[in-house]
């Protein structure tokens, strides 16, 4: 493979995540400090809202009849646009929040587009994507770098840089710098191009019908139930740190991706070590871990304790999340790897998070009641809902999930490919 052609795509993950971390991890400190502390949680619920979305507008629309480059450009230059507007509705609350929602359309679709386009144009998938991939989280990690320490300069002396539009306007910034360098990308014609159009197949139900059993039925459920409290650490993390006195939130946030590059390479260790199953089920204790962590570490504002919790994000993403995705190419064949692929990201970043979102929210308000901020001693109760929510889950898959094929297979695979 033409080893520039691998530098291109790796140059395109870096943008996609860099974008996506940009606005992210900042956008609940935005929020709170434009008077909108009671709605943090909308972010969080637009965004699983434009993942449901986005499986129907890629299948019937983008993956039959136009270039996946040219869409991928065109999308980021629109979501560039409209994030670079948002900011000009903050006193309206209702208009951000649906600004916001207009751009994540735009967005969450070209999460599968650049996947499709890296596939397209490498020859080994299993080999090189993993580290093609690996760049949108070094991305990640250099948009909070900036946010904290860059855009500080930008700020009067008492103003964290969150707090401001400047972050929203450095991801619509990238976003626009990537839709452009989009069209420059090698041609990728659309991988469905002529094929008939059928709903069942976007949204996974032939996969679902043919990989159908009671393991991957478990499986399912839990990926679904383990994404609701999972939204409590993207959406309410960031006001956290503020509250129990961090200054760079952004940059303190990606301790957690650092954490995730290294573990991604500890992974093929662990696979074979301890199968599918323990794999996932300490993905789903990590996270047990990191909000009793959380809760622990509130009520006296130890440091330890909570850049430990943001630390096991490692541990809690690829043990849970990249495992996942292994497992069901596991067990599927190429007839229905790709809906299978797009069913479990529907059901955990679409209606696991989306329930999640609001979930949190509607505790996080309880707990807020007529105050501005919550207390310490509120956050030690607050974190120690999505800790036991999230313990159940794990008692409940540990006791009920056992595929025995799938075990067998993986002693079999080569998983460093992955």
């Amino acid at each position: 493979m033409n080893k520039f052609i691998k530098t291109r795509l790796s140059a395109m993950m870096f943008l996609q995540f860099f974008i996506w971390g940009a606005w992210y991890t900042a956008i609940a400190v935005y929020m709170s400090a434009n008077e909108m502390a009671d709605l943090t949680h909308w972010p969080f619920t637009v965004n699983p809202i434009a993942a449901i979305f986005a499986p129907f507008f890629v299948g019937l629309i983008a993956d039959r009849y136009f270039a996946t480059e040219k869409v991928l450009g065109v999308l980021h230059i629109l979501g560039g646009v409209i994030m670079f507007l948002t900011p000009m509705a903050v006193e309206a609350p209702l208009v951000f929040i649906l600004m916001l929602l207009a751009y994540n359309l735009c967005y969450m679709p070209t999460m599968s587009l650049a996947n499709t386009l890296s596939f397209h144009n490498i020859e080994d998938q299993e080999k090189e994507f993993p580290i093609i991939r690996v760049f949108g989280t070094i991305g990640w990690i250099v948009a909070g770098l900036i946010v904290s320490f860059v855009l500080v300069s930008f700020v009067a002396e008492d103003v964290v840089p969150e707090a401001t539009a400047l972050p929203l306007y450095l991801a619509a910034g990238g976003s626009i710098a990537l839709g452009i360098y989009s069209f420059t990308l090698p041609h990728t014609p659309p991988p469905a191009k002529g094929e008939a159009v059928s709903v069942r197949s976007i949204v996974g139900v032939d996969a679902l019908k043919q990989l159908g059993s009671k393991s991957f039925y478990i499986f399912l459920a839990s990926s679904l139930l383990i994404s609701i409290p999972l939204a409590a650490y993207y959406n309410f993390t960031q006001i956290f740190l503020g509250a129990t006195g961090f200054e760079n939130i952004a940059a303190t946030q990606t301790i957690g991706q650092v954490s995730e590059v290294l573990f991604m390479v500890l992974m093929p260790f662990f696979f074979v070590r301890l199968g599918v199953k323990w794999m996932l089920g300490i993905g789903m204790l990590a996270w047990v871990a990191r909000y009793a962590l959380f809760a622990m570490g509130a009520p006296d504002a130890i440091t330890w304790m909570i850049i430990g919790g943001i630390a096991l994000h490692g541990i809690c993403y690829d043990f849970f999340f990249v495992t996942g995705q292994i497992y069901v190419d596991l067990k599927s064949n190429d007839k229905v790897r790709g809906q299978a692929q797009g069913l479990i990201v529907l059901i955990t970043y679409g209606v696991g998070m989306l329930v999640g979102a609001q979930l949190a929210g509607i505790t996080y308000n309880q707990f807020l009641g007529d105050q501005a901020a919550l207390t310490l001693d509120q956050w030690y109760q607050f974190w120690w809902i999505p800790a036991i929510f999230a313990a159940v889950i794990f008692f409940l898959f540990i006791f009920t999930f056992h595929d025995k094929d799938a075990e067998e297979q993986v002693k079999d695979e080569d998983v460093s490919a992955f």
